[in-house]
């Protein structure tokens, strides 16, 4: 009620709400403006027009549940799906029926989640930035950069699962091997990053990167995208709202079968790399 959400008691209210839909009953949905600010808020309702009030998921407990019990004096109150810790707390006494999930002495039910409709797949999107590099001194645009682009991706419905490079065995946050890290990106449909190794590792694993370049004029992730032959790239300087917008439309439909012909090109040892002179380096300097 305060600006907290669960996906799963979003998940519930749909649950209740597919049932009322079906069964033709009137409904309003009351939220928290520290969640969704565009309401409705339960400021916004007046308690005289409805006849029921329905509290869905969470613990029946606490004085934010007691003050839904004094705004609503008149209407029938029903706690349903939800968590009952003391079967006598003033906050359970308040309402006229309650259907809870699981309370003391009583055999649990399923939560209301498990049941609910199920929602649209969402793109799941791995975000590889990063603060640093400052040997490029004034050239640097990385703060402003990654500032433009969490914004930009915060309007976007996808899921998002922020990714780092560095790896370190004693952060369990952090993965230790390249193999975990790559078996991550694998799951992804499309990589968002201004780094050189987020574009690299997410075309390795055939997914495609949308990839900006922090440093000003151009620089490692510009050199590496064209070495790769891959087109999605915006430099920091041209980097605004409708160039992310084309070319995330472009990853996610026609970028995901170039992106896998660019991982079976690396198989395939036929783009060039750096070490490919080495070893007639190596021998030249016997």
């Amino acid at each position: 009620m305060h600006g907290e959400a669960t996906a799963g008691d979003l998940l519930a209210l749909d649950r209740v709400r597919e049932l009322l839909r079906g069964a033709a009953v009137p409904h309003d949905v009351a939220w928290s403006p520290g969640f969704r600010p565009e309401g409705p808020s339960l400021d916004d309702t007046r308690p005289g027009d409805y006849s029921h009030l329905l509290f869905v998921c969470g613990p029946a407990h606490g004085p934010q549940v007691e003050d839904l019990h004094r705004r609503y004096p008149d209407c029938v109150r029903i706690a349903v799906g939800n968590s009952v810790l003391d079967a006598e707390d003033a906050a359970v006494h308040g309402f006229h029926h309650v259907l809870a999930r699981d309370a003391p002495d009583t055999v649990p039910t399923l939560d209301l989640a498990a049941r609910a409709p199920g929602p649209p797949a969402r793109p799941v999107v791995g975000v590889v930035l990063t603060h640093g590099q400052h040997e490029y001194g004034p050239r640097r645009q990385h703060e402003r950069v990654a500032g433009f682009v969490t914004r930009w991706l915060n309007g976007r419905d996808c899921a998002r699962l922020e990714l780092e490079t560095r790896l370190d065995p004693h952060d369990w946050r952090l993965c230790t091997t390249s193999g975990q890290l790559e078996s991550v990106l694998a799951r992804c449909d499309l990589v968002v990053t201004d780094r050189l190794h987020g574009l690299v590792l997410a075309l390795r694993g055939g997914v495609p990167a949308l990839a900006v370049d922090p440093v000003a004029g151009g620089a490692k992730v510009t050199a590496q995208a064209r070495a790769c032959g891959w087109p999605a790239l915006l430099p920091a300087e041209r980097l605004d709202t409708p160039a992310l917008d084309w070319w995330w439309d472009w990853c996610l439909t026609s970028g995901r079968a170039l992106a896998e012909g660019t991982a079976d090109g690396f198989r395939r040892d036929g783009t060039a790399d750096s070490a490919d002179g080495l070893l007639r380096l190596l021998g030249a300097s016997r």
